[in-house]
């Protein structure tokens, strides 16, 4: 028996528009910043033109990216709420998979935007074993207090009180042809700007790490310490975090070449360190493991993975023969590709956008004992 498992970023999957460009200059589009915008009704008026006229083709290339995964279960971040999921489900993805997903799951989280984890289910897998959801728990409430991971490094931005998730660690237990599984699905909290003379990955490690802790707390509450590896779960989402990245040398004039590197350290180290979940898309080859591509000129571009899928000891072993997938068709044209990995973009992507995402779907093909 088996199920299929991806997890992807959609970026920004609303149903409201944002308006606060009028009065901060850093959260404008680009495009509007070539025009003399008068006052707000203006703004406002050319604002919702924008998105709407862009986000049709944005949305039917993470159609398709989903489409490409052709998952069982689906674990998606960055959904505004119920209503955007049904709406995107409905409008763009059934119509390309013309096989729809009937359970979708969504708890409103902590993050201030309002955008939360989210995950759509078919009924059945490909090969027909039932997908069913005994309970779903939301661990959005959890403070630094209720778990005693409160430091001098979360000190620093956080209290005692606050919680841990910026968005939220979602747990779903379920039976899969009556085999228990249960996923964990997360956002971690995203790097910022550069504070105190650390960057931004490095400033907002700390809370990071704490997530990763609690979600490792979670699931030893649940399974007990010590007895979680005999067990069925995952970990899945857009951590915001990596473990080792493939630096891009060079500028389009004169080419590139990649560098692969490891990270001194990581709040995924949390997971890894003692084999407590692997991490299977290192399974494939050390250039080739990169959701997502990152650049700030060319003296900071990098390619790296933002997106996991952490398998349970059990899991990993019962799956050691198998390799996960990334789906990278909706990427736009900026996004720099090793020699070899070139796909064929999908209809009317841009040079930076529309696109499908960021981020790269992950999709494993997985078999249950």
């Amino acid at each position: 028996m088996s199920l299929r498992l991806a997890t992807f970023n959609v970026e920004n999957l609303l149903t409201r528009f944002d308006f606060t460009g009028y009065r901060n200059q850093l959260r404008q589009d680009r495009v509007i910043k070539l025009f003399e915008v008068s006052n707000e009704g203006t703004y406002q008026q050319l604002e919702q033109a924008r998105v709407i006229a862009s986000t049709d083709d944005t949305r039917q290339m993470t159609a398709l990216a989903i489409a490409d995964a052709d998952a069982d279960i689906l674990c998606l971040q960055e959904i505004d709420n119920m209503a955007a999921l049904q709406a995107f489900e409905y409008g763009y993805l059934y119509r390309m998979v013309g096989n729809g997903y009937r359970q979708k799951y969504l708890v409103e989280g902590n993050d201030s935007r309002g955008i939360d984890v989210a995950v759509l289910m078919r009924e059945e897998t490909r090969d027909g074993q039932k997908i069913e959801l005994r309970d779903i728990k939301s661990h959005a409430m959890v403070t630094y207090r209720e778990f005693d991971l409160f430091d001098e490094e979360i000190g620093k931005t956080n209290r005692l009180d606050d919680k841990i998730f910026k968005r939220d660690c979602l747990e779903l237990d379920l039976r899969i042809g009556g085999v228990p599984m249960t996923l964990y699905v997360v956002h971690f909290k995203s790097m910022g700007n550069p504070r105190d003379g650390l960057d931004g990955r490095q400033s907002t490690l700390p809370i990071r790490r704490a997530e990763a802790r609690a979600v490792r707390r979670i699931i030893e509450n649940r399974f007990g310490a010590g007895h979680t590896a005999s067990k069925n779960f995952v970990i899945c989402g857009d951590m915001n975090d990596y473990q080792e990245r493939v630096d891009v040398i060079g500028r389009r004039g004169t080419g590139y070449r990649f560098e692969h590197q490891d990270e001194a350290e990581s709040a995924l180290d949390v997971f890894s360190k003692d084999g407590f979940a692997e991490n299977v898309v290192r399974r494939r080859e050390p250039l080739d493991r990169w959701t997502l591509y990152h650049s700030r000129g060319p003296e900071e571009q990098w390619l790296c993975q933002l997106d996991y899928l952490w398998l349970s000891p059990a899991l990993a072993a019962t799956n050691a023969k198998r390799i996960p997938e990334i789906i990278r068709h909706g990427q736009p044209y900026r996004t720099i590709f090793p020699p070899g990995q070139q796909v064929e973009r999908y209809p009317r992507t841009g040079w930076d956008r529309p696109k499908a995402s960021d981020h790269c779907p992950v999709v494993m093909t997985l078999d249950l004992l």
